[in-house]
C-alpha cells in the first residue's frame, strides 16, 4: 500500500508541470479541432473534385512559402531573451514586424500572376493574393502571441486555435456543400484570422510605448538567420512533395496526394505541433540549469512516445476500413499513400525536439545544416521515387525522414550532451 501510495505521487508530480499541463491544453484542443477536421474533411472528399484539391493545395502551398519568411526567429528571441531586455526587444519585433508583413503581402500578389502561368490556370491569381489580406492585421497582435508563449500561459494559444480552426472548418464544409470548388478551403481562413488577433491582443497587456524604431532589428535579424534558414528548409521539405507531384505528374494526381496527406497525416501533426509549441518555452526557462535541461529534454521524448506512436499506428492500421466508409469508395485509391506518409510521422516529433534543444543552447547553426543536408536527401529521394508516381513519392517520404530523421536526433542529443557540461561552457 505504500508502495502504491509513492507511485501515485510520483504520477501527480510528474502531470503538475508545466510542460504537461501545456501540452495537455495544446492536445486537448488539437482533438477537438481533428473532430471539427474530419467532419469539413469527409465534406469536402464528397463535394470537391481532385482538380479541386490540386488547385487548392497550389494556393495554400503558395501562402506557405511566403508565410515562412515570418518566422525570422522573431518569436524565438522574444521567448529568450533575458527578462530585462524584454520591452525593448519587444518594441522593436512590433516595427520590424509590420516591415516584414507588409512586404510580404506585395510579394505574394506578385507572385501569384507567375504561379497561375506556371501551372497554366488563371484561376490561382485572385485567391492567392486574397489569402495574402491576412499578413495585414497580424503585426497587431504577434508580439502579445509571443509574450503568451514566453509565459508558458498555452490555455490562451489552445483556446485561440480552437475557436479560429473549428470556425474556419465549419465555413470549410458549408461553403463546399453550397459548392464553392476550391474557394470552400481558401476563404475562410481569410474570415477567421481576427479571431487570432482580437484573443491575443486582449489576452495579454502588452502595448508598444514609442513609435518606429529601428533599434535592435540588426540584432533580432543576427539571430534569426539561422532560424529563418531551418524554416525555410523545413517548409521546402513539407511542400516539395506537392510542387512535384503537381508538376511532374498532374494536378489532380496533386489531389489525391493533397488527400491523402492531410487525411493520413494530419492528426499525427497536429500532436506534434502542441508538443512543439510547448517544448520550446519549457525547455528555454531553464537553459541557465544543465541538469533540468537535460531532465527535461529526454522527458519529452517519454512523451511523444506515449502520444505519437499509439496513434500512428492505430490510424494506419485502420485506414482500409475507414476511408471506404467516411471519406467515400472515390478515394480508395490513396489509402497506400495514406498509410505509407502516415508512417512517416513517427521520426518527426524526436528531430522536432533535437532541432528546438539546439535552438535553445544558441546552436541553430547546427540546426541549419543538418536542415540542408536533410533538404537535399529528401529532395534526390523524391525525384528518384517520383518515376513510380503518388506511391513512390509516398515511399520516398518514409524513407528519408525515418533514416536522417533518426540519425539526426540520435547525433545531436549524443553532440550535446557528451560535449557540454553547462551552457557557461558554451
Amino acid at each position: 500500500m505504500k508502495d502504491f501510495k509513492v507511485v501515485i505521487d510520483v504520477v501527480k508530480q510528474k502531470f503538475s508541470s508545466q510542460f504537461i499541463r501545456n501540452l495537455s491544453w495544446l492536445s486537448g484542443s488539437e482533438v477537438i479541432i481533428r473532430i471539427f477536421r474530419l467532419v469539413t474533411t469527409v465534406t469536402l472528399s464528397h463535394f470537391l473534385t481532385a482538380y479541386d484539391y490540386g488547385l487548392a493545395a497550389v494556393v495554400l502551398t503558395t501562402n506557405e512559402f511566403v508565410q515562412v519568411f515570418t518566422r525570422f526567429g522573431i518569436g524565438t528571441k522574444l521567448i529568450q531573451v533575458e527578462e530585462e531586455r524584454l520591452q525593448e526587444l519587444s518594441i522593436a519585433a512590433y516595427w520590424l514586424n509590420w516591415l516584414i508583413y507588409l512586404g510580404l503581402f506585395i510579394i505574394q500578389c506578385v507572385a501569384a500572376f507567375l504561379i497561375a502561368w506556371s501551372y497554366r490556370d488563371n484561376r490561382l491569381i485572385l485567391p492567392i493574393c486574397a489569402i495574402s489580406l491576412v499578413y495585414l492585421i497580424v503585426p497587431i497582435a504577434y508580439v502579445q502571441s509571443i509574450l503568451v508563449q514566453r509565459e508558458n500561459n498555452l490555455r490562451i494559444t489552445a483556446i485561440t486555435n480552437v475557436l479560429q480552426v473549428s470556425l474556419d472548418n465549419v465555413l470549410t464544409a458549408l461553403f463546399a456543400f453550397l459548392g464553392f470548388g476550391m474557394w470552400a478551403i481558401v476563404l475562410p481562413k481569410i474570415l477567421v484570422a481576427p479571431i487570432w488577433v482580437i484573443i491575443y491582443y486582449k489576452s495579454h497587456p502588452w502595448r508598444p510605448t514609442q513609435g518606429f524604431s529601428t533599434k535592435h532589428w540588426g540584432e533580432i535579424l543576427r539571430f534569426g538567420r539561422s532560424v529563418l534558414g531551418v524554416e525555410l528548409l523545413r517548409t521546402l521539405r513539407n511542400n516539395l512533395d506537392y510542387l512535384i507531384v503537381g508538376w511532374f505528374i498532374s494536378i489532380e494526381e496533386l489531389g489525391i496526394y493533397y488527400f491523402a496527406f492531410n487525411a493520413g497525416l494530419g492528426i499525427s501533426l497536429s500532436f506534434i505541433n502542441a508538443i512543439n509549441s510547448a517544448l520550446f518555452p519549457h525547455l528555454c526557462a531553464v537553459r541557465s540549469n544543465w541538469e533540468k535541461f537535460h531532465q527535461r529534454y529526454l522527458s519529452s521524448f517519454k512523451t511523444i512516445s506515449l502520444v505519437i506512436i499509439p496513434v500512428v499506428l492505430l490510424q494506419s492500421s485502420l485506414a482500409p476500413i475507414y476511408v471506404p466508409l467516411v471519406f467515400g469508395q472515390k478515394w480508395v485509391a490513396a489509402i497506400p499513400v495514406l498509410i505509407i506518409i502516415c508512417l512517416s510521422a513517427i521520426s518527426r516529433p524526436f528531430a522536432d525536439a533535437a532541432s528546438q534543444m539546439l535552438i535553445a543552447i544558441d546552436k541553430s547553426d547546427l540546426d541549419l545544416i543538418s536542415s540542408f543536408i536533410f533538404t537535399i536527401v529528401f529532395a534526390i529521394g523524391l525525384l528518384i521515387g517520383v518515376h513510380w508516381g503518388v506511391l513512390g513519392v509516398a515511399i520516398s517520404v518514409l524513407l528519408t525522414h525515418a533514416v536522417f530523421q533518426s540519425i539526426f536526433t540520435l547525433w545531436a542529443t549524443r553532440y550535446v550532451f557528451k560535449r557540454f557540461n553547462g551552457f557557461e561552457t558554451i
